[in-house]
Formats: structure tokens, C-alpha cells, sequence
């Protein structure tokens, strides 16, 4: 056998490439997979699991003291160091799994699997080459396919330099060697409202956050852009709304920005920055242009139709095809591109289901179009709306922070659109939904299926009652806790109920 020739040659080993490369096995074919530094890549390391490892740690904190203050005991505190070990620990954990995977895997299937550690860059449709990072050498692979999952890296802003030191990107943020004292975080999206999160629940960081919109999460609905901002503000975080940032510098080991809010501005000295205004693919220096592969929109990633480039046997999968950055996703799409090459699947990925969730205070969960969205395109719907304050398990919890929303069609069948839920538990409540939107069913299903008691899903449940004029507590009797409405030409009218 050529050990130079494959089937399929992945470049980039972080969630969507990884899960090509496993998806390529199982159709018994010989594939490479070349990483140039970390398996995992931002799965694990300064991004998914790093920053919610961290999130779930600070939620921990914020509850325990939230407990003990109210009952006159002096606040808990857990140091920086110990954070970083649990943070070490839980990065580890997933960086032995993926190693010890890749070695049983290559002395087990070595004649389907390979992995080579370098640098890849595509010379022909046919050829890679692949630069060692340990040496000099050059190795040629030639092969039918390739899939590129190169991922991106964190955006920086222009005149802003960035050290990933007192200037970060999410890099940068892990190699903390101590609390900051306080914290300039810019851009008011979901990683700067998690960031800001996290560090206002330990509550060692006076946080600031700028935001040049009116309200943070400006892509959400605007309830829940106010419920996070109010806990943030409520936590000591200072929002700057509608801000223009002029400038940001490094001025004696620390960070001096300037902004303007309402004509004015205001000039503010902190310890430390963290830039979260997006991420950039990573798609320079592997060969585009060798072989003529076009880029996409705004040339900020590589153009592909359901992860095919214009190359027919070149793929792209995962942030580099700049669709929905998000693990789950990329590993979906890189299963996705091996079966259109060796199965020849012909349905095309769905992005109306995908499930997302918002670690923030509280915890939000999405899946489908949110009411904002409805309304700027003029789709008429119906939504109903649940305060978690008569969730059973919420009160069990004394969780009572937080609603479902969930969006219909306009119609007797009333398919599902969307829903949100924020609040304790929150990502536990979507599934169903978005199998019922990836099926275009209709919410009867709901309506008569036995949930767990008590559970937080039982909102959903309610909530489908509501929609069928059939549920436990009325709309008319707690208006403050239960609406359900029609949205038609973005007017909001209510559905009436006993």
C-alpha cells in the first residue's frame, strides 16, 4: 500500500475536522489528518470548554455565596491559582482523551488512519503538502478528497495592540496569573456578556463593558438582552451602552481607553482588557489560491455550497465556511461533507434547528427564529411566554429567574418557529422543540406527552397548553406571569382566554 495516498485528507484536527476524519473510518476509508498544533483546537483549548469550565466554576461561587451572605456569614472565595487547576484539570481530561483516541486508533486501524502533526497547504485538487513542525521535512500526500477545518482565531481591532497580556483576546485571558482587579471587556455579544459573567460572579473584578449598540445581545429579543443586563448591573458591572471606543492604550502596565456615550467622553484606567469582537477564519497561507478555491462573502471565509467549495472535490467545514460558529455545528457539517463524498447524500445541512446556549446569568437557550426576527420580516406568528415563577422545579430550586417563549405559525397547525428559554436548566428544554422544527411538526405532540415531575420541561408543556387554550393556569388570572399573542405586521395582539 502507497503510504503517501488517501482517501480523504483533513486539514485541521479541531471539532469539525476530527469528526470527518472519525466519519471517514467508518465507511472504511483511508484518511490523514494533519494538525498543526492542538487536537481540539478551539473546542478545547481558550474557547468551548475552557470558557464554560470556567463559567460553570464562577456559578458555583455566585450560588454559594448568594446563601451564605443572606444568612450574615462573610463571603466565600476560591484564589485564582485554584481556578487555573480546576481549569488545567478540565482541559487535560479532554486533551488525554483525544490523545490516547488518536494513539490506540493509529496502531488499531493503521491502515485507515493517519495523523500527521505539521502544517498543511494544498498544491492541486490531488496533492498536500504537509511542513513538520518538529523539522524541516516535507512531506507530499496525494489524495481523491480533502476537507479544510481550519478554524479560526479571535478578530483584533485596528490601532489596538494586542500583547495577550494586559491587552487579550480569549487567547490570552487563560494565562492569567491573578484576579484582575478590574477589566475592560469590548464588545457586548455572547463571549464579552460571558466573560463579563464570569468574572462578576467571582467577584474579585470591578467589569466594565462596552457596547455600541443600545443594549447588549442586540440579536436577541429584547427581554432577554434586559434580564442578563439587569444581573450583570446588579453584579457591579458597568455597562457602557451606545458607546464609541476612540482609543485604548497601554499606559504604565495598564490599560487607559477612551470612549464617547451621548457626545461625551470619558477617559477610564484599568488592569486589563479582553477584545471580544468575533472571530476570523483561518484560511491564509493553505493554498487557496493554487487552486482557484473562492472565497465567501466579504472574502471573511471560504465560499462553499452545503460545505463544498467550487472545487468539487475540496470541502469546508466548521468556522472556516462562516456559517454558525459553533462546535456542534462544525462537527456536523465535517460528518456532513464525508457523506456527500463517499455516500453521495443529497439532503442538504438544516441550520433552522440548531441549539444553542448562552452561558450567561441566567442561562440562555435558543433554537429557531426568535419574535425580534419575526417581526423585521414580517412573518406572522403566535407567541406564547411562561415565567419561571410557577415551574415547579424552579420554585423547588428557588430558581425563579427567567420564561419560555415559544413561537408558532399563525395558523391552525402552528408549527414551531423558535423558542427561548433562559433561566436554570435552560438548555435541558429545547431538544424537543428542535426535533419537532427539524420534523415541521405541529406542537400537539407536546400537548399530550407525560413529562417528568417536577421538571423544568413541564414549562414547555404548559406553554403548548396555552397555545391550545388548555392550560392549568389561566392567562386572565396571571397576566404578569403568562401572555400568549399574535404578531401580525408586528402588531401584537392577544389571543383571548378564559
Amino acid at each position: 500500500m502507497d503510504d503517501s495516498k488517501y482517501d480523504l485528507v483533513v486539514i485541521g484536527g479541531g471539532p469539525a475536522g476530527y469528526a470527518a476524519a472519525m466519519r471517514a473510518i467508518d465507511f472504511g476509508k483511508r484518511v490523514c489528518l494533519v494538525e498543526k498544533a492542538k487536537v481540539g483546537g478551539a473546542g478545547v483549548y481558550n474557547g468551548a470548554l475552557s470558557s464554560k469550565t470556567l463559567w460553570e466554576l464562577s456559578q458555583r461561587v455566585k450560588n454559594v455565596n448568594e446563601t451564605i451572605v443572606s444568612l450574615g456569614r462573610k463571603p466565600f472565595e476560591i484564589s485564582w491559582k485554584e481556578v487555573k487547576k480546576t481549569l488545567d484539570e478540565a482541559t487535560f481530561e479532554r486533551k488525554f482523551q483525544y490523545s490516547c483516541h488518536i494513539k490506540l486508533l493509529k496502531n488499531q486501524r493503521k491502515d485507515l488512519f493517519s495523523y500527521i502533526r505539521g502544517y498543511g497547504k494544498i498544491l492541486s485538487p490531488t496533492k498536500v503538502a504537509i511542513n513538520r513542525t518538529r523539522d524541516s521535512e516535507e512531506i507530499l500526500l496525494e489524495t481523491d478528497n480533502i476537507i479544510i477545518a481550519t478554524g479560526s482565531s479571535p478578530r483584533k481591532i485596528h490601532n489596538i495592540e494586542v500583547d495577550e497580556s494586559i491587552i487579550m483576546t480569549s487567547d490570552g485571558i487563560e494565562s492569567l496569573e491573578d484576579y484582575p482587579k478590574s477589566l475592560v471587556i469590548v464588545g457586548a455579544g455572547v463571549i464579552g456578556c460571558e466573560y463579563a459573567t464570569i468574572f462578576s460572579n467571582f467577584g474579585k473584578t470591578k467589569v466594565y463593558l462596552i457596547d455600541r449598540a443600545n443594549r447588549i445581545l442586540p440579536f436577541e429579543d429584547e427581554d432577554i438582552s434586559e434580564i442578563v443586563s439587569k444581573n450583570l448591573e446588579k453584579r457591579g458591572v458597568t455597562i457602557h451602552h451606545d458607546a464609541q471606543l476612540d482609543r485604548m492604550q497601554i499606559v504604565n502596565g495598564e490599560v487607559e481607553y477612551e470612549i464617547t456615550c451621548d457626545g461625551k467622553k470619558e477617559i477610564i484606567r484599568v488592569e486589563r482588557a479582553l477584545l471580544s469582537v468575533g472571530r476570523e477564519s483561518n484560511y491564509t497561507n493553505i493554498g487557496l489560491e493554487a487552486v482557484g478555491i473562492k472565497k465567501g462573502e466579504n472574502n471573511r471565509h471560504i465560499g462553499d455550497d452545503d460545505t463544498r467549495t467550487n472545487i468539487p472535490n475540496i470541502y469546508a467545514v466548521g468556522d472556516v465556511s462562516g456559517h454558525i460558529a459553533l462546535v456542534n455545528m462544525g462537527e456536523i457539517e465535517g460528518r456532513h461533507a464525508v457523506e456527500k463524498i463517499f455516500e453521495n447524500k443529497q439532503t442538504r445541512i438544516s441550520y433552522d434547528n440548531v441549539c444553542t446556549i448562552m452561558f450567561l446569568e441566567p442561562e440562555v437557550a435558543a433554537v429557531g427564529v426568535n419574535e425580534q426576527y419575526c417581526i423585521e420580516n414580517n412573518i406572522p406568528c403566535k407567541v406564547v411566554k411562561l415565567d419561571y415563577s410557577i415551574m415547579a422545579r424552579a420554585i423547588a430550586m428557588r430558581k425563579t429567574q427567567g420564561f419560555f417563549k415559544i413561537i408558532v405559525q399563525n395558523d391552525a397547525e402552528m408549527k414551531i418557529l423558535g423558542m427561548r428559554a433562559v433561566g436554570e436548566h435552560a438548555s435541558s428544554a429545547i431538544e424537543a422543540v428542535a426535533l419537532l422544527i427539524k420534523m415541521e411538526k405541529g406542537i400537539g405532540e407536546l400537548a399530550e406527552l407525560v413529562h417528568p415531575h417536577p421538571s423544568i420541561v413541564e414549562g414547555v408543556q404548559e406553554c403548548v397548553r396555552m397555545l391550545m387554550n388548555k392550560s392549568i393556569f389561566k392567562a386572565s388570572v396571571f397576566k404578569d406571569k403568562l401572555e400568549c399573542y399574535s404578531l401580525v405586521d408586528g402588531v401584537k395582539t392577544p389571543l383571548q382566554r378564559l
